[in-house]
């Protein structure tokens, strides 16, 4: 009859669950996400963490593992990632792994990568690949405390971003704009409160 499904017996419904990506990233997923922290802003509440356990010199080891989001305790890294810190022998170190201040840029380009990464895919912006360079000037002078007047961080950053894909100049310009949702940008940028407590073990 016109109009009457066909019973079980002789249709079979096919369920085609299509998942789109772009930049490696899950746009459902990325929707999903973006959808439940509007619903619920308490979501976007995250605490990560960093211990670190002086070794010797200027060696040091920092462990990373669990942190707190999206409402709960994180427990899914099984193992800790170990981080290791050191110094080139000009600082009096032995090269075991990156300063502290490299590691800051680290996390800097790492994050400005993500951050284009993943609200380029949101906008429907394929990349091909994406490159980003990082330099930092620091004076010693500050570290030392030989001069109170410069400053033991970085003076300046200059980052240069090299993007491969099918964009415009607008589109490029649009990525730039984006960098200032990087949260490690937004950290090195602007004064950030850092309380430190000094105490016996």
């Amino acid at each position: 009859m016109p109009g009457t499904r066909p019973s079980n017996a002789n249709f079979k419904e096919l369920t085609v669950s299509v998942t789109s990506t772009v930049n490696g990233v899950d746009l459902e997923r990325l929707s999903a996400t973006i959808d439940a922290v509007s619903a619920d802003p308490a979501l976007g509440q995250f605490q990560f963490r960093a211990h670190n356990h002086w070794i010797d010199g200027g060696h040091s080891r920092t462990t990373i593992q669990g942190f707190y989001g999206a409402g709960q305790e994180d427990d899914t890294r099984a193992q800790p990632f170990a981080v290791d810190t050191d110094e080139p022998p000009v600082l009096l170190g032995e090269n075991r792994a990156p300063n502290a201040g490299e590691y800051a840029l680290q996390a800097l380009a790492s994050c400005l990568t993500g951050t284009i990464v993943y609200h380029a895919a949101a906008r429907g912006m394929a990349l091909q690949g994406l490159e980003c360079k990082v330099e930092g000037d620091l004076d010693l002078q500050g570290f030392l405390g030989l001069d109170g007047n410069v400053r033991p961080g970085y003076e300046q950053i200059q980052v240069t971003i090299k993007v491969v894909g099918d964009l415009d100049d607008d589109q490029l310009a649009e990525l730039a704009a984006l960098t200032r949702y990087s949260p490690v940008r937004d950290v090195v940028s602007n004064p950030v409160p850092v309380a430190i407590d000094v105490a016996r073990a």
